[in-house]
């Protein structure tokens, strides 16, 4: 008994050791991919949690105060659904804690870098926390998350016609043959892709002999789409260019497959039904997967570019030279502090706020599916109609970004 408490002794020093070392190790530079760590790891306690608390959650008096016991079910998505607040709760506080940061003189910018260990401990005692917390806002939350996806989405949109435009402009600028041969070859294989992918969606998702006049509409409203996107781009007023036109075309095609790959198992015009069991972990893992690179990137792209909320800006008024002269190495110390920050800290965490809404609606097939396709990951009509009119208004900003000029050419975009 004393050596295996010993033992155990041992243990929690070893790793109290290694946490200590992996936190004092993350820099400034690595910061923001230790906060996409976090992130992931929140994933992957929401993913266990909805395998195994289902039977604990049961005994606990303040969230099973039914008269009648729920499904399983229903206790695998509140799991998932505590998580994800207490996700949101920590990202929301740091991202209205570091509001107005302008520069590295600011003392929040040492929180936003540095204190790993207090911020793991308090992420983990918020998750903990919402476990404790009345089901009415949970139910509250489940509401809101709807919501703040959809803004996740929106956001993930911008942040692509911006990538595409600027790409474009970069192999413009360098006004050489070769670049502009590369950007026709990639141009050529989007529209190849995006024509074979849709030539899979018609014999997958709109078999013959079936009833399918749902998927068939979405199909054909891609197909208008990319066609727009091809006639608008080259019409002389526009005077637009054909790679990102091809890349947006293949990304609404990708859209409409990823809606009707969602369709319940059980519909017959899902051909995945078929395959629902073998694909489900894949499924599961690509979803998962597919959030956290998409969210690394959302929230890299959209902090480092923003100027919502906190604006990168030169250093504070009245830092200018001090009254009393410093030796070098303090001037380079003073002078690396008055930089401006290089990105908006506060829509950093906003990004991880949304993309902690995101991720449970995913996990919990937009609290709709899970009862209908077990263990799938965003399988069901909510998650079909997400997808579609994400691609909608995919194809309606893309369009906006091409006519706007010549509607108010009096205006920068």
């Amino acid at each position: 008994m004393w050596a295996a408490s010993c033992l155990a002794s041992c243990c929690a020093a070893c790793a109290c050791d290694a946490c200590r070392t992996v936190v004092s190790g993350i820099s400034r530079r690595s910061a923001r991919i230790a906060y996409c760590g976090l992130f992931g790891l929140s994933l992957i306690v929401s993913w266990i949690l909805r395998e195994v608390a289902a039977p604990l959650m049961e005994n606990i008096p303040w969230i099973n105060h039914f008269h009648k016991t729920p499904d399983r079910e229903w206790f695998e998505t509140d799991a998932v659904l505590r998580v994800s607040l207490g996700n949101f709760t920590f990202f929301t506080i740091l991202s209205i804690m570091m509001i107005g940061i302008k520069n590295q003189k600011d003392p929040r910018d040492n929180l936003h870098h540095g204190g790993w260990m207090m911020k793991v401990i308090c992420w983990f005692l918020l998750v903990i926390f919402m476990f404790f917390v009345p089901n009415e806002l949970i139910s509250f939350y489940e509401s809101t998350s709807k919501f703040g996806s959809g803004l996740f989405l929106l956001v993930q949109v911008v942040l692509l016609l911006d990538f595409v435009h600027g790409w474009n402009d970069k192999w413009v600028g360098y006004d050489e043959q070769f670049w502009y041969v590369a950007l026709l070859v990639v141009s050529l294989v989007c529209y190849v892709a995006t024509f074979a992918i849709t030539g899979v969606l018609f014999h997958f998702f709109a078999p013959s002999g079936q009833d399918c006049g749902i998927n068939t509409f979405f199909i054909v409203m891609t197909l208008i789409f990319i066609f727009a996107f091809a006639i608008v781009t080259l019409h002389p007023s526009v005077k637009g260019s054909i790679f990102p036109a091809s890349v947006i075309s293949l990304y609404c095609t990708y859209l409409c497959y990823s809606a009707l790959a969602s369709e319940p198992r059980d519909y017959e015009c899902n051909a995945l039904h078929k395959h629902s069991k073998s694909v489900s972990t894949g499924t599961l893992t690509l979803g998962l997967l597919t959030t956290v690179l998409s969210v690394v990137y959302s929230a890299v792209r959209a902090g480092s570019s923003t100027t919502l909320l906190s604006p990168p800006s030169s250093p504070r008024a009245g830092g200018g030279k001090p009254l009393l002269p410093l030796d070098k190495a303090d001037e380079h110390e003073e002078m690396e502090k008055s930089k401006a920050v290089t990105y908006s800290y506060s829509f950093f965490h906003i990004i991880f706020s949304l993309a902690s809404m995101y991720s449970a609606m995913l996990l919990t097939g937009w609290s709709t599916s899970v009862g209908e396709s077990g263990k799938l990951v965003d399988v069901g009509w909510a998650s079909v109609w997400v997808r579609v009119v994400t691609g909608w208004v995919t194809a309606a900003l893309f369009l906006w970004s091409l006519v706007a000029p010549i509607l108010f050419p009096d205006r920068d975009f």
